[in-house]
């Protein structure tokens, strides 16, 4: 990576404890630590304080098949992107899709809620992920198929780092080729016998070569879909090692849509951002003071779990602002703009009501969501009434 200009996390290889103290002494707390040769980010964690250092450490040997780890300076709270990225024998590289996680670095990228394409990057950095993402792919000598590339990106300077490389068909290949119609598994294997990308067929408009990229007009939400409820005693704490056992996702001409749709899809009971009649949280909220409503929505912010998308309603709800959101859970101001809109549509909906249905619907609101707005039965809005 150095000989291509491309900046990665320092950090070292350690077999044991001792060889793990001396990095950390070398690069400072906190730490990634990453077992090699596992999946998910089984065994993995961070180090926040001496006293975890030697716990994280030991289990990550533990899980590690051949007892090694690799420890990492922290990049927590930087924007995570991923790039699905092919290429053939002939060198043609193309970029199938770009997925920006919701959730900031320290979150299993299967456990973020995640976007494609990208929303937050402007032109000139996501084109320098590319030629990035191009020059990696070259340099580490992936001749056929695909690779995922991951990169962190500082919100505050633009730095960028590569975190990650996967040269096979990943979980995030199998969101991009959904997304995109792009099948990146049967290309990469029609690659791997010799075919260029030119010489392949695009499946969706069967006129356009492989080599063209997809463009895509809409919006791909996926969310991930946690069973902390069937492991009772288990900590929902969120961090590298992957907790979800399954993902929703959903289609839409724009974030919220797509947003609200994969939040219904999750089957948790939950029909969207909130106007669904689940309010639990909000409920036990109301029976604290407002010093210990604070504290405690704070604290649910601050660390990531698998119910914080629905706090961040909550804190919404309570009168917190997008920048106050934003500095205790690292969720970009983007995407805290756009549930911000969707709480202010509930609000004008109540006021002109059926003057703005068509908008409602386009911003992803389900009828159950309309009618709990409106304190009636959901199959109101099948009603003659409405439809006058």
């Amino acid at each position: 990576m150095e000989k291509i200009g491309v900046r990665v996390p320092a950090s070292g290889l350690a077999n044991n404890l001792k060889d793990a103290v001396e990095i950390k002494n070398k690069l400072g707390l906190p730490l990634i630590v990453r077992p090699a040769f596992t999946l998910g980010g089984t065994g993995g964690g961070i180090a926040y304080t001496e006293e975890t250092f030697e716990e994280v450490v030991s289990k990550g040997l533990k899980a590690s098949p051949i007892s090694q780890v690799l420890l990492e300076e922290s990049v927590l709270g930087w924007k995570e992107f991923e790039l699905e990225v092919m290429r053939d024998l002939a060198d043609n590289v193309v970029i199938i899709c770009s997925i920006e996680n919701i959730d900031p670095m320290g979150v299993h990228t299967g456990d973020s809620i995640t976007v494609a394409p990208q929303q937050t990057l402007s032109d000139k950095e996501y084109q320098n992920l590319r030629d990035m993402s191009i020059a990696i792919i070259r340099e580490i000598g992936v001749e056929t198929g695909g690779s995922n590339i991951q990169f962190a990106v500082n919100p505050t300077n633009g730095d960028v780092i590569v975190i990650e490389m996967n040269p096979r068909v990943s979980r995030s290949s199998a969101l991009a080729s959904k997304a995109t119609g792009f099948p990146i598994a049967k290309i990469a294997a029609l690659l791997s016998i010799g075919y260029t990308l030119d010489e392949i067929k695009n499946d969706i408009t069967r006129v356009t070569p492989a080599s063209f990229e997809p463009s895509i007009d809409y919006v791909v939400t996926k969310v991930p879909r946690f069973a902390f409820e069937k492991f009772p005693g288990t900590d929902d704490t969120l961090g590298v090692q992957m907790k979800a056992v399954g993902e929703a996702m959903a289609i839409g001409r724009t974030f919220k849509e797509s947003f609200q749709k994969a939040l219904r899809s999750l089957e948790i009971d939950r029909y969207g951002f909130g106007s669904d009649g689940y309010f639990q949280e909000l409920l036990y909220s109301r029976s604290l003071n407002n010093d210990q409503r604070k504290e405690w929505i704070d604290s649910h912010l601050k660390r990531p779990n698998d119910k914080r998308i629905f706090y961040v309603k909550l804190a919404f709800d309570e009168g917190y602002t997008v920048d106050q959101i934003h500095d205790l859970c690292k969720i970009d101001r983007w995407f805290l703009w756009q549930m911000e809109g969707l709480l202010k549509l509930e609000k004008e909906y109540s006021e002109k009501g059926n003057s703005i249905l068509y908008k409602m619907k386009q911003v992803g609101f389900s009828n159950r969501q309309l009618s709990f707005l409106k304190n009636k039965n959901r199959f109101w809005i099948y009603s003659m009434e409405i439809l006058e």
